[in-house]
């Protein structure tokens, strides 16, 4: 395949407020007006019967509140996950599940304990009293599934479950918000305490499940039957690496950057429900989208089975790995392994004036996923590619680790003057991030993204 280098109309950001940093801010603020709007709410309220049944509606409609930023969280709304990226999305999601999981216990155990202080009586028998309450019941069933997630979402538990199980599990927690929702509306003494707090908490839940339905259901329905993605041509491009091209209508008006990804399914050649993450590798022109795949899994295994003219389901695309963030005029680009694959397809594009220097890290040049595309466009772009092979844990001829900061100064004297992308495996990010943090790098410059989306 011939490489060209594919012209950007966007300028280097060199002042104001990043994206990802306007992203953050806003959203920070948006939390917090949302805060304070719950707190004064509850301070307007009626107390409860005695002081811990107080204490338990002040956690309880902070529950309330957790659960609308765990739908916005995954919404996958496209201004957020563009700034931001998934995988940071990602981690927000996880601490905020932990914190609804205990502000859901506190405010459970409290509402059992507050009531037995009220009519004299063991938790015990107090907590099957409840249970007849239908408001109460609902409310039991939400934080029973929420406890449940809680703790199959422990990294010892995780780790031990595929993914597609912890993902099919993992849905049970929009069934623990249609039981909150339900439970809400039941409950009349706090949230329908007046019409100010009513209009409220309507406007909250429609606005976030209605978020939700929009960014996970309508938009890739949308997508796929406007465009009518078809798979084009299945390359090998070495004896585990696949590249799957996919066409479709209109694909000029799709949203898509080098270096996002897609969340792809291929119907007809796996189940509905299998589904796996991969970065555009190459950048999109309006032609058609390429992914590329190392076989790691048995659905990145079977890719190169693909039938050609099959239908493809796309989600997204998705992740903040892009040009948008550039605040300056050179770039290195670090990748490792098949993280090559969305640095190769951001080689395509060209800001007036850049330089680029690429890092690759694998084991020997044999595992260099498309290496002669890498070669052909840096030398397009009058670039440097450094191969950087070796095992893990492997030092270089200096001692040094291959992303230690004394072997980056040498490899790019200028490494603090540019922008820093890094793709790769878990491990090999960390170091390179290590090694940008020594360098003192400013945070602004550095760009990571980390596979995988739980």
């Amino acid at each position: 395949m011939g490489a060209d280098v594919v012209s950007v109309s966007e300028a280097v950001r060199r002042d104001g407020v990043p994206p990802a940093d306007a992203a953050r801010w806003a959203t920070g603020a948006f939390v917090i007006a949302n805060v304070a709007i719950v707190e004064a709410l509850f301070l307007g309220a009626a107390p409860g019967k005695n002081g811990v049944l107080t204490v338990a509606k002040f956690f309880g409609v902070h529950a309330a509140l957790l659960m609308f930023l765990q739908l916005l969280l995954v919404a996958r709304l496209p201004w957020l996950d563009r700034r931001i990226g998934m995988d940071r999305l990602t981690v927000w999601h996880r601490w905020t599940g932990f914190s609804l999981l205990w502000t859901v216990v506190t405010h459970a155990v409290l509402v059992v304990l507050g009531y037995a202080r009220l009519d004299d009586a063991s938790m015990g028998k107090t907590f099957l009293a409840l249970g007849g309450v239908p408001a109460s019941l609902l409310g039991m069933l939400a934080a029973a599934v929420i406890v449940a997630i809680g703790v199959i979402s422990t990294r010892p538990l995780r780790r031990r479950l595929r993914y597609e199980v912890w993902h099919g599990l993992h849905l049970l927690l929009y069934v623990a918000l249609g039981l909150s929702f339900a439970h809400q509306l039941l409950e009349t003494k706090t949230f329908t305490s007046s019409p100010v707090a009513t209009a409220y908490w309507w406007t909250l839940w429609l606005f976030a499940f209605g978020a939700l339905l929009a960014g996970r259901v309508a938009l890739p329905l949308w997508r796929n039957a406007y465009h009518r993605f078809r798979v084009a041509a299945v390359v090998p491009e070495s004896e585990n690496v696949v590249s799957v091209y996919v066409t479709g209508r209109h694909l000029g008006k799709l949203p898509a950057r080098a270096g996002q990804f897609c969340i792809w399914r291929f119907p007809g050649h796996e189940h509905w429900w299998t589904a796996n993450p991969f970065s555009l590798s190459a950048a999109p022109t309006g032609e058609g989208l390429r992914l590329t795949a190392k076989a790691a899994g048995s659905t990145s295994a079977g890719l190169r089975n693909v039938p050609v003219g099959s239908r493809a389901f796309v989600e997204g695309p998705y992740g903040a790995f892009t040009s948008l963030h550039r605040t300056r005029p050179g770039a290195l680009l670090i990748a490792g392994g098949v993280g090559i694959t969305p640095v190769r397809a951001m080689l395509e594009e060209r800001t007036a004036g850049d330089d680029v220097v690429v890092l690759y890290r694998v084991r020997s040049e044999d595992d260099a996923v498309l290496l002669d595309e890498v070669r052909e466009l840096v030398g397009l772009r009058g670039g440097r590619l450094h191969l950087l092979t070796g095992r893990t844990g492997e030092h270089g001829e200096h001692g040094e680790p291959p992303f230690g900061p004394g072997r980056l100064r040498r490899l790019v004297p200028d490494i603090t003057g540019r922008d820093v992308y890094v793709c790769g495996p878990p491990a090999m990010t960390a170091a390179a991030l290590a090694g940008l943090k020594d360098l003192r790098v400013p945070a602004r410059q550095v760009h990571a993204e980390r596979f995988g989306l739980a």
